[in-house]
């Protein structure tokens, strides 16, 4: 390898997001002097970033050799897999390649941002289809996952087989969608894996995932439950399997169908332009559910992660067309997400106080994960009989667990690697090479900046401390207005004595520094932050303006 990183006659792996951190997958092969990403996703920001909705992986070391990027490869429609598409697969100027659901999926994505037709999508149209791509062969292999065709890939290069599995889980029932057999994954294995690279989310379940079959079973009983209540159901709008339970559910319940979230209705309609769904009762409206008698209606909602401006969030908010009552049903079939235990429990406080009952996956099974647990890893281990394992998708603490399991379970070498360590699967012993930039970017406004940049960085300042603002005006007092700082009815004294402090200090200044602008400012900025730190123990951002002065 160059010492640009230019593959050479070797087999590299790259993870650019999604290798300490569950979400923003971004994952990069080499040979031969050429790249292929797999996935291009996104995550959503939480309090890190203030005023920030969208996080994705800093791209630069492959748009730095973007003449060597030959196709980006989706494994499946889940956000943090193809949420960055629209931002970056313009620039980057290569294909995309998804099976159907995905395809049309992605493309919805590309028409929103005026990308259609600018970025050419292949289609990947039958299980097991075939992709070419330099050095690289690429074989779509289905697996189940809480989404329609969710796939793992099985990459052939001149160094053996790479088995990225994507999201998967095991399951002998799962609704939607025909996985990959035991039979052929022991095939594949017989015929040789080097690596292994392996989705980690679930590695510290002791428990097999469980199937949809069985959700179905529970969900039918729950609803079945609860005659003449109100039923609603909020669960991940993807999870197509989930939505056709929930139509036959509806159906063999006596109850009409109701949906609400535009995210489910995006996917309702996707799912049925490509052939799934095609049972699934047609929804009625918000005023005729509201119409029915109460026992009559189940209704699917967006929102179980706690967001407030969700279906779900404005119902328990009483700022939604349908209403729930004192003895009315919710179901909570999805997992609490990391990092929403406080929103998710606001919603769920503010329903409990209105008398609204509420079952979670906790009191019943009517929702499993859609990653493996311990047991499936160990069987997948079992078929494919890989000689490297490379865990991804996972905080540091999932892919160094899987590294034990794998270890334990007899694969011969394992990759703990995080994003920007650039590994060398093939020739000789694997390991990393090297370390290269990556970072992250996020979406502030209509502007993709530097996540650790000084607006966000600022702001995150700003929210903890407040910020003063400071008017120097020539021949006037100074004029201090304050923001975020906890003063109350102490304010007009502080400001008043704030103002003396700025005043006293400038007068201070003595020959060529009582004329420098610089000078000036900083004395004002420190006299001003002192007296707020003095008044409030607080140190907050302080601008001073100087109106007529040179920047």
């Amino acid at each position: 390898m160059k010492k640009d990183f230019t593959p050479e006659d070797e087999l590299l792996f790259l993870a650019l997001g999604g290798s300490g951190e569950i979400g923003m997958n971004v994952n990069l092969y080499g040979c031969q002097g050429k790249w292929i990403m797999v996935d291009l996703g996104m995550t959503f920001s939480g309090n890190e970033y203030p005023g920030v909705e969208l996080v994705f992986a800093d791209l630069d070391f492959i748009e730095e050799r973007r003449k060597d990027l030959i196709g980006i490869v989706l494994t499946h429609a889940h956000e943090d897999h193809i949420g960055a598409v629209p931002y970056f697969a313009g620039e980057l100027g290569v294909p995309l390649y998804a099976t159907p659901f995905t395809a049309d999926l992605v493309a919805r994505k590309l028409e929103e941002a005026g990308l259609l037709g600018k970025v050419e999508i292949i289609i990947i149209e039958e299980d097991h289809g075939e992709i070419e791509l330099g050095p690289f062969t690429i074989t779509y292999l289905p697996l189940a996952h809480s989404i329609a065709e969710g796939n793992a890939l099985l990459i052939d290069t001149p160094h053996g087989r790479i088995f990225h599995t994507g999201d998967w889980k095991l399951d002998d029932d799962p609704i939607i969608g025909e996985p990959t057999t035991e039979e052929e994954l022991r095939e594949i294995g017989d015929e040789g894996v080097l690596a292994l690279v392996c989705d980690s989310t679930n590695v510290f379940n002791p428990n097999a995932s469980g199937s949809e079959g069985a959700v179905h079973s529970a969900l039918m009983e729950e609803v079945a439950r609860h005659k003449g209540k109100r039923v609603v159901v909020t669960t991940f709008a993807s999870n197509v399997a989930r939505l056709q339970t929930l139509g036959e559910v509806a159906i063999e319940t006596g109850r009409q169908l109701c949906v609400a979230g535009r995210s489910l209705d995006r996917i309702i309609e996707v799912a049925q332009d490509n052939g799934y769904l095609a049972d699934f009762p047609k929804p009625i409206s918000f005023d005729t559910a509201m119409g029915l008698p109460r026992g009559e209606v189940l209704i699917i909602a967006t929102g179980g992660q706690g967001e407030p401006r969700a279906a779900l969030g404005r119902m328990a908010d009483m700022n939604h067309p349908i209403e729930l009552v004192a003895g009315d049903v919710v179901l909570f079939s999805s997992r609490q997400i990391p990092g929403n235990e406080i929103p998710i429990g606001k919603i769920q406080n503010q329903l409990a106080a209105r008398g609204i009952q509420m079952v979670t996956d906790r009191q019943a099974l009517i929702h499993v994960s859609g990653h493996p647990g311990r047991p499936e890893l160990e069987a997948l281990y079992s078929w494919l009989k890989p000689e490297i394992l490379v865990p991804v998708h996972g905080e540091i603490r999932h892919m160094a667990e899987q590294g034990r399991v794998g270890k334990a379970a007899g694969i011969p070498h394992q990759v703990v690697q995080k994003n920007g360590d650039l590994v060398r699967l093939a020739p000789g012993k694997p390991g990393k090479l090297a370390e290269v930039r990556a970072g992250r970017l996020v979406l502030d406004g209509d502007i993709i900046t530097a996540a650790d940049g000084e607006a966000v960085t600022m702001r995150r300042r700003i929210s903890g401390d407040g910020v003063l603002i400071v008017v120097l005006a020539r021949g006037a007092k100074p004029v201090i207005e304050a923001i975020g700082l906890p003063l109350d009815e102490d304010l007009p004294d502080f400001l008043e004595e704030a103002a003396g402090d700025v005043l006293t200090a400038i007068n201070r200044l003595k020959g060529k520094d009582a004329r420098d602008v610089a000078v000036i400012r900083e004395a004002a900025r420190l006299a001003a932050r002192r007296a707020a730190q003095r008044w409030s123990g607080k140190k907050p951002q302080v601008r001073v303006v100087m109106p007529g002065a040179a920047a």
